[in-house]
This record gives structure tokens, sequence and C-alpha cells, in this order.
């Protein structure tokens, strides 16, 4: 049997919307993928904040620490402030 013009557009027809169904997968897919990187930069850089904020505030509880309790202490002795 010959193929017919018929079979022969539909045939063609049916690939064009297959490349453009691939296409639009493949559209999909890098769009998604930068939405991943953007959600993951963002993660990181907040868990970055949070570490340089932790780190601080780990260096500086000594001090604070003993500025508090010197004040503390200086109220209790009678003389206020």
């Amino acid at each position: 049997m010959a193929p017919t013009i018929t079979s022969s557009l539909s045939d063609f027809v049916q690939a064009l919307i297959g490349i453009a169904v691939s296409l639009f997968n493949s559209l999909l897919a890098v769009f998604q993928a930068i939405l991943a990187l953007g959600k993951n930069i963002i993660g990181n850089v907040l868990r970055l904040g949070q570490s340089i904020v932790k780190l601080a505030l780990d260096l500086f509880q000594g001090v604070f620490g003993l500025i508090i309790g010197m004040y503390v202490l200086g109220c209790m002795d009678g003389k206020g402030g």
C-alpha cells in the first residue's frame, strides 16, 4: 500500500506536535532548574547569615555575661549602678 498524501501530512503534523511538546517540556525543566537553584542559593545565604549571627553571639557571650554580671553585682553592693 503506497503512502497517501493524507497519511504523510498526518505523520508530519504529529512529528511537529512531538517536537513542540518536547521543546515545551525542556523549557519547563530549565525553568524548574532555575527556580531550584534560586531556592538553594537563598537557603544557603540564610544559613550563612544564621552561622555568622551564632558565631558573633558565641564570641561575645562571655563579654556580655561579664558586663551583666558586674552590673548585677554593682547593684547588689548597695552603691547602686
